[in-house]
């Protein structure tokens, strides 16, 4: 059995990609070679000028982009290569080979691989599934050869259909890479995200279609809670907790509350060395943190619970904020009738369950955002907060889900609701003029040419480069809410009525 003729025909596609590649980065650097001489000549008086330099500055990012693009042809390459390495040493083993010797060949094809990167095994063995992963995928594949996405992305796919039968995970790459599927993804493509923010957006979509529900791989999950401890470097080390997503999520918030009260004038810790400090603290049973302490030390500058000393705070008497939580509950998950997922902010998907004992037993740091049944879109939060000037503020976050910046992940409650258009040109204070933005890219947005997009009420701005650059928004890929079995179209649309006109008087 020989190479495919597929194989030989991608290989020859591959090779056209490299050169078209190459040949728009060679004329980059001519165009830069022009730019240079005819300052160099006299022939350009304007070399100084801004607008050359600005050129200057654009061919540079133009390279590196053409070097990203470059580097994902070359990903591909690479893995077709190694799945197909793999293909041929099976095919050269004798059809009457043993299970141990055929098992010893394949090994034999990774350690090899290994060898020609440079790797170790166990990371060959790695990026021999993934690569084998990844050409079982023909649109991830096209669209890793053709430079839209990174390796980094392919690989978040391969992640994310881990479990997933065939068909399951068919439908996950087309939602995600075919424009023509039923309901496909809306905002940024995977290609526009950064692997993290691609990853959230692939698990959530996963969450809600998995054939096992969430309610049952959630208990298993759980039972396997638990805290790890690992020593680290320079005398320091790391303690881990794996907890149900609604008490982690309640821990990092109260933490991070507590934090921003004992900030001010007085307290030169960050609120990254914040939050440890006060962790260490609750769990020691200290009742106070000393304000010049790092937390370097073995218990020392905790205090032992007795009246604070000079550069010391007490925990009790620290002013902590409140830690607003949004929990997004589709309606007839919040009735029991469905056991559709819920969204945790900052979070993710969570069981039915676990956001309606959210709601009900009296959590009162988590604000509930109906969804609206016919489209998924945020409906209304909680009615108790409806008349507060907060109020606006939440609906941003429940929007944008984090920063708007292309590429920040930061879902900080500290984030600022910007406007898009200033007041003082004619702005309204509206969600439609509002974005997210975390203090950094709002002093950014201030300071530079960076410009915000259009916004809508359910959708957040994207973003312009003083380049002139346009980076699409990141949206949620909301869906029509689940609906009991045995519902007729024509009593849908009567619940749905009935159910919009409950939401409007409760």
């Amino acid at each position: 059995m020989g190479i495919s003729r597929g194989a030989v025909s991608g290989s020859g596609t591959a090779m056209e990609g490299f050169r078209a590649s190459v040949a728009a980065l060679d004329a980059l650097f001519l165009e830069e070679a022009a730019l240079a001489s005819a300052g160099a000549d006299g022939r350009g008086a304007a070399v100084a000028d801004v607008d050359v330099l600005q050129r200057q500055y654009g061919i540079r990012l133009d390279r590196l982009a053409g070097y990203s693009k470059l580097e994902a042809m070359i990903a591909a390459a690479k893995a077709q290569d190694a799945a197909e390495s793999i293909r041929i040493q099976q095919a050269m083993t004798p059809p009457d080979a043993s299970v141990p010797e055929r098992t010893y060949a394949e090994m034999s094809a990774v350690e090899e691989i290994a060898g020609v990167l440079t790797i170790s095994s166990a990371a060959a063995g790695a990026f021999v599934h993934q690569a084998q992963q990844v050409c079982s995928l023909p649109p991830v594949m096209e669209a890793l050869s053709s430079g839209a996405v990174s390796w980094q992305h392919a690989k978040v796919v391969v992640d994310e259909t881990e479990g997933l039968s065939p068909a399951g995970a068919a439908s996950l790459v087309a939602h995600f890479f075919d424009p023509g599927a039923p309901n496909p993804a809306r905002g940024a493509a995977p290609g526009e995200l950064v692997p993290s923010r691609f990853r959230a957006k692939a698990r959530t979509w996963r969450e809600r279609h998995h054939p096992e529900s969430i309610e049952e791989r959630h208990a298993k999950s759980a039972a396997d809670r638990r805290m790890e401890y690992r020593p680290d470097k320079d005398g320091m080390a790391r303690v881990t907790l794996y907890l149900p997503g609604d008490t982690a999520s309640a821990i990092w918030n109260r933490t991070t509350a507590t934090a921003r009260g004992l900030q001010g004038p007085d307290e030169p810790r960050t609120l990254t060395q914040l939050r440890p400090d006060i962790a260490a603290s609750l769990l020691l049973g200290a009742g106070t943190i000393n304000s010049g302490d790092t937390g370097s030390g073995s218990g020392s500058g905790y205090g032992d619970g007795s009246s604070p000393q000079p550069g010391t705070t007490a925990l009790g008497q620290v002013p902590v904020p409140r830690a607003d939580v949004l929990v997004m509950v589709p309606v007839l998950s919040l009735l029991g009738l469905t056991e559709e997922p819920a969204i945790l902010d900052g979070h993710g998907p969570i069981p039915a369950s676990m956001a309606r004992r959210l709601v009900a037993d009296g959590a009162d740091s988590f604000y509930r955002v109906l969804v609206d049944p016919r489209d998924g879109a945020p409906l209304e939060i909680g009615r108790r907060s409806y008349r507060l000037p907060e109020t606006i503020k939440r609906w941003i976050r429940m929007r944008d889900g984090k920063c708007t910046f292309p590429g920040c992940t930061n879902r900080s409650l500290d984030n600022e609701s910007d406007h898009l258009t200033a007041w003082h040109n004619g702005g309204e204070t509206g969600a439609s003029n509002l974005g997210q933005l975390c203090p950094k890219h709002h002093r950014l947005k201030h300071t530079s040419g960076w410009t915000p997009t259009p916004a809508t009420i359910n959708e957040p701005p994207g973003w312009t480069s003083p380049t002139g650059r346009t980076y699409t928004a990141e949206q949620h890929d909301r869906e029509p809410t689940h609906w009991p079995p045995g519902i007729l179209p024509g009593e849908r649309s009567l619940l749905e009525e009935a159910l919009l006109k409950h939401l409007a008087v409760c």
